[in-house]
């Protein structure tokens, strides 16, 4: 099966070497495309010469921070065109490793949507404060409760796609960042009928760099919630 994976960056210097290194020692007949926002640590410098140690690393280098949401949208439109099997997302700060993907590429055969879940059986989170794993987990029973989706880690940005899932639910209609983003993805996958599967993944905090979330990003995915629950109540409506 032919793969692609998705990491959007913005100043991961400290972390993307050693992820990308990382991932391609797991698969390395996958193209992996990194979406770079212009980092001002260096970052995009750094992956441009890692392209010429792996040719399946493809680089897009934006002008401006544009935010997660767009950066994975550009590249899922440029993993379209590679015409694969499925389509990989994940984060660039080493939270998410790459060891997961060999389970991933089994299950994606059998259903639509893979999610590396914190919250379900198995599942764990490392070196996250109290507060820190109270707001998640209360921001993903929330979006539960409201959405009704049977998802338990509806902000998770670890995902494995088949294709026609990214060619079927309008990708360019999502203006969401953030935690915002995974929600909504995650909801037109569900409300399409697309099969989705959790899979208990351990979720490690960065080491090294700085968290991107701020009250910016909460807020947007508390509203979310409701204006994807207006939308569905008004298509019922008419």
């Amino acid at each position: 099966m032919k793969g692609v994976i998705v990491i959007p960056t913005y100043n991961e210097i400290a972390n993307i070497e050693p992820l990308v290194k990382t991932i391609f020692s797991f698969r390395n007949d996958f193209c992996l495309i990194v979406v770079d926002d212009n980092s001002p640590d260096g970052t995009g410098e750094v992956l441009d010469k890692l392209s010429q140690q792996f040719p399946l690393l493809r680089v897009i280098h934006r002008p401006l921070k544009l935010g997660l949401g767009t950066a994975y949208i550009e590249g899922f439109r440029m993993a379209l065109k590679e015409k694969p099997d499925f389509i990989i997302q994940m984060d660039g700060d080493f939270s998410h490793h790459p060891q997961y993907i060999l389970q991933m590429v089994s299950l994606i055969k059998d259903c639509d949507l893979v999610i590396g879940s914190r919250y379900i059986q198995g599942g764990e989170i490392r070196n996250w404060s109290f507060w820190r794993r109270l707001l998640s987990w209360g921001a993903n029973f929330y979006v539960r409760i409201i959405t009704r989706m049977p998802i338990y880690d509806a902000t998770s940005g670890f995902k494995c796609f088949q294709r026609k899932v990214l060619e079927e639910i309008a990708i360019e209609k999502i203006r969401s960042q953030g935690y915002a983003f995974q929600i909504e993805m995650n909801y037109f996958v569900w409300r399409k009928k697309f099969r989705i599967k959790e899979i208990p993944i351990i979720f490690s905090e960065r080491s090294r760099g700085k968290s991107k979330l701020h009250w910016g990003i909460i807020f947007e995915a508390f509203w979310l919630v409701w204006r994807l629950l207006l939308k569905e109540l008004f298509r019922d409506s008419g």
